[in-house]
This record gives structure tokens, C-alpha cells and sequence, in this order.
């Protein structure tokens, strides 16, 4: 499988309840909101998933501004 392939489109453990290894950038809330835009019936799009993302981008854009 080649880069962005993932087969069934589900990887990694599920939710990750905060333990996360690295910040959310504003790029990878960009990818996800598009993801769920290509796909409106994903649960990435169901779940509101892109939003939290997005807000937790903006979240982390505004402390390392500080």
C-alpha cells in the first residue's frame, strides 16, 4: 500500500482519551476536515471529529504564539 493508503480507511487503537504523542497541527486538522468532506458518510464526518481538530489546532497555535 502506498502513502495515505490504509486499507479500510481504520488505523491505530481507536480513541486515544488524551494521551496523545504529539500536538494537533493546523495541517493535520486540515486533512482530517477533508477526509470527512470527501466522505460524508464516514464516521470521521458523523462524529464531529474535524471541529475538535480544528479547534485543538487553534488551541495549540495560540500557545506557542505566547
Amino acid at each position: 500500500m502506498g502513502k495515505g493508503s490504509s486499507g479500510s480507511g481504520r488505523g491505530g487503537s481507536g480513541k486515544s482519551g488524551g494521551s496523545s504523542k504529539s500536538a494537533m497541527t493546523p495541517q493535520a486538522a486540515s486533512r482530517i476536515q477533508s477526509a470527512g468532506d470527501r466522505h460524508p458518510k464516514s464516521d470521521t464526518a458523523k462524529s464531529g471529529f474535524a471541529s475538535r481538530a480544528q479547534s485543538s489546532a487553534a488551541k495549540h497555535e495560540q500557545k506557542n504564539d505566547k
